[in-house]
């Protein structure tokens, strides 16, 4: 049965939640209005993504209010957000159901550079039952390891979600960290497990970066089914998990039956 997932590319200014809730609403609205039944915001989308202690300390919250936009459209929205518990802070990703209930709330478990002193890493992973498939839930830094990615889909996610924000500056496009790049992540991510990849990546800049954008759905080919520039945006695809091409692919491409575990 298809499934139309949404993208939802937002520029977030950190610590104006009001408005940057405000644009992501205009956002989920657009969403719905062409069909989606899942729309996915970017990592910290809610607060802005802070480069400091100090700063993630102010915004951190719950993101009830995303609920409430979800239970105003009637759609599965993903949101990145700041999880304040205890002392620790968390790079956290929320979903919410149709009816606005939190249906599961995912803690980044892999911390790149930096972030190892703002935020406590999560311990575990998230892979929850939806209307609209099993969703893996991820953050960012996780989609660069595939064998992270490839424990959600076996242990039965039917979809992978990464929020992100992939950052780069001039010396880092250089060497080839660029919208293309990020892209291909999603491809590859997608075509090595036979699921769908719905990544939504922050725009905009801060902290001295830029964020890259090119936020992709990738069908379990390996295929873009929709995807955007560096600007805000949403991108729409309809996701077929079960018609005649994808049972015909999944015939051939038997890639995790394939696997040889005692080599490595």
């Amino acid at each position: 049965m298809p499934v139309a997932v949404a993208c939802a590319q937002v520029a977030p200014v950190l610590g104006a939640v009001p408005s940057n809730q405000a644009r992501s609403a205009a956002q989920a609205r657009s969403a719905a209005a062409a069909g989606a039944s899942l729309v996915v915001f970017p990592e910290c989308a809610v607060t802005g993504y802070p480069f400091s202690r100090e700063d993630a300390s102010a915004v951190a919250g719950p993101a009830d209010a995303v609920g409430s936009l979800a239970a105003s459209l009637g759609v599965h929205i993903a949101a990145g957000h700041i999880e304040a518990a205890g002392p620790d802070l968390y790079d956290a990703l929320s979903l919410f159901g149709p009816d606005g209930a939190r249906l599961a709330t995912y803690r980044k478990a892999h911390l790149f550079s930096t972030e190892r002193t703002v935020y406590a890493a999560g311990s575990s992973p998230v892979v929850v039952d939806t209307a609209v498939g099993r969703l893996g839930l991820t953050v960012c830094y996780d989609l660069i390891f595939p064998e992270y990615v490839r424990a959600l889909v076996d242990a039965g996610a039917s979809m992978i979600v990464n929020a992100t924000n992939w950052i780069t500056d001039p010396w880092q496009a250089g060497m080839g960290w660029d919208g293309s790049m990020v892209r291909s992540l999603a491809r590859v991510r997608a075509l090595e497990n036979g699921v769908p990849v719905v990544m939504s990546c922050l725009a905009g800049s801060g902290g001295g970066f830029t964020s890259i954008g090119h936020s992709t759905i990738a069908g379990p080919s390996g295929r873009v089914l929709a995807t955007l520039d560096a600007a805000e945006g949403v991108a729409v695809a309809e996701v077929v998990t079960d018609d005649a091409d994808a049972r015909r692919w999944s015939e051939l491409a038997t890639y995790r039956a394939d696997r040889r575990p005692d080599l490595y």
